[in-house]
């Protein structure tokens, strides 16, 4: 899909192409952003078996399954803490994607997470979204839910990449 829609930035050249400008140069819904993202994802949220289930750019906000199986666990069926953060931080990361100039992605500064429940082997649904962004700097929140049960709750503060 990138192929078919890349086009040159007015100040950058983008290497990936996913970046808000590129989405709204050519008008792409919050459906095709999704499409994108799950054709194109880095092998650590192939690891997490994460897929997007949706994406809104008027709120940078995205909504993410993950699946686990006996890999991610420790003490029986119990996922070990570092999976769930590594859940977390894609979820948020990849809601900065509708942030405004946004050209290649973020680099995570900081990140803290609590967690209120154990994790479970199974399906879990990751929420990301910004809170506020800068010129250099953006600060997300995230969710990690299991079933109806909130798992781990996250922030997080990002460097905002651009091409050089």
């Amino acid at each position: 899909m990138a192929g078919r829609y890349r086009k040159r930035c007015s100040r950058t050249q983008c290497r990936t192409g996913n970046h808000p400008r590129f989405f709204r140069e050519y008008e792409m819904t919050n459906t095709d952003i999704v499409s994108f993202l799950n054709g194109q994802w880095p092998p650590s949220v192939e690891t997490l078996n994460g897929q997007a289930i949706s994406f809104c750019q008027d709120t940078s906000s995205l909504v993410m399954h993950f699946d686990t199986d006996e890999r991610f666990c420790h003490s029986g069926d119990i996922v070990q803490g570092g999976y769930i953060s590594g859940m977390l931080d894609a979820a948020m990361a990849y809601a900065a994607i509708g942030l405004p100039d946004l050209c290649t992605g973020v680099a995570t500064l900081e990140m803290k997470v609590s967690f209120m429940q154990v994790g479970r082997n199974g399906r879990f649904t990751g929420s990301g979204r910004v809170i506020h962004s800068g010129r250099n700097i953006a600060y997300l929140d995230g969710e990690l839910h299991q079933e109806d049960r909130l798992v781990a709750a996250a922030t997080s503060t990002v460097k905002l990449l651009r091409s050089a």
